[in-house]
């Protein structure tokens, strides 16, 4: 008999690669109808391509401030080999990745397991927190490729996983080396989130109910209470409280002098914690007479490799 041979397929957003992919990505990003609707379906790409093309110098100079583009491709796959490294003594495993909104995508992906003979298709979401933004999105663009491209091929996904058990350690452990660097002074925990629209929530998403799940089990480890907050808000409408920098002036005026920042819902560096945290609420800490530093993020850390090889091997 032959031996079962799994494709693996990690997905994430994706982003633009240097300067001049800014405007392009932020086209995909805003035409993705299923998470933003911009009027009637025939003006979404048109009003996209417009608000892109008004948000792309703005994001350019940002982009610019973290090396010129994204590392965010670069990671995922270093990710998707250690995961491939890991899973050598469990089978015969291909492991690439998709991203969402810039190239490579889904069909990619499925057409290098056609070549390769690959005999089964399992994708796993690199959003530990389920949210129709994200997960939801990502896995519907694969799922078309695949109904398209190998329409009789096994396909199973790990949609979300806010409680593994090595992600959840790996997690408790950066935030001990973070504190670590306050030689005990007293310090906030801030574990800062993707915000997302009011409305999401209220039609069901679970992602901030799988957030608490997250933060609960890391508690568990480290026996210290965190707060939540939400980043990256763009848009006029109501998002999820308080953000990021409402956070900070409140700690401050609570007399807190010192921040250990955990970015709890990305597993990988991008402009959300390079930019965002790393540096935007870095220097708004320091103007309100606090310190800020963060807990790295997880990118190719052993235990989120060893959680990732988990979750396949349970769904397998």
């Amino acid at each position: 008999m032959n031996q079962e041979h799994y494709g693996v397929i990690l997905l994430n957003m994706g982003g633009p690669e240097n300067l001049e992919d800014v405007h392009p990505f932020l086209y995909n990003l805003f035409s993705d109808r299923g998470i933003i609707q911009l009027g009637p379906k025939l003006l979404q790409k048109p009003l996209a391509w417009l608000i892109a093309k008004k948000r792309a110098p703005k994001s350019r100079a940002i982009y610019s401030k973290i090396g010129g583009g994204s590392p965010l491709k670069k990671i995922t796959a270093q990710q998707a080999k250690a995961l491939e490294d890991a899973l050598t003594g469990d089978g015969k495993y291909t492991v690439t990745y998709a991203m969402r909104y810039w190239p490579p995508y889904g069909d990619e992906a499925v057409k290098l397991f056609l070549e390769q003979g690959v005999t089964s298709t399992i994708a796993v979401s690199l959003y530990p927190h389920f949210s129709k933004a994200t997960s939801g999105s990502s896995l519907a663009h694969l799922k078309e490729a695949v109904d398209e491209l190998a329409p009789h091929m096994p396909f199973q996904s790990v949609p979300s996983w806010p409680d593994q058990s090595s992600y959840i350690q790996a997690l408790a452990e950066n935030i001990q080396i973070g504190l670590a660097a306050f030689d005990g002074a007293p310090t906030e925990i801030v574990y800062s989130a993707h915000s997302l629209p009011v409305s999401f929530i209220e039609g069901g998403d679970p992602y901030v109910d799988h957030i608490t799940v997250t933060m609960q089990e890391i508690e568990k480890l480290t026996g210290i209470k965190g707060r939540l907050c939400y980043q990256s808000r763009s848009g006029p409408v109501e998002w999820l409280a308080p953000s990021t920098p409402e956070m900070l002036r409140d700690l401050a005026q609570d007399g807190c002098k010192n921040i250990l920042m955990v970015p709890i819902s990305f597993v990988s560096d991008h402009i959300e914690t390079l930019y965002e945290i790393c540096i935007l609420y870095k220097e708004q800490a320091a103007r309100l007479g606090m310190r800020l530093e963060t807990s790295e993020s997880l990118n190719t850390n052993p235990l989120l490799i060893e959680g990732l090889r988990e979750l396949i091997l349970e769904i397998r």
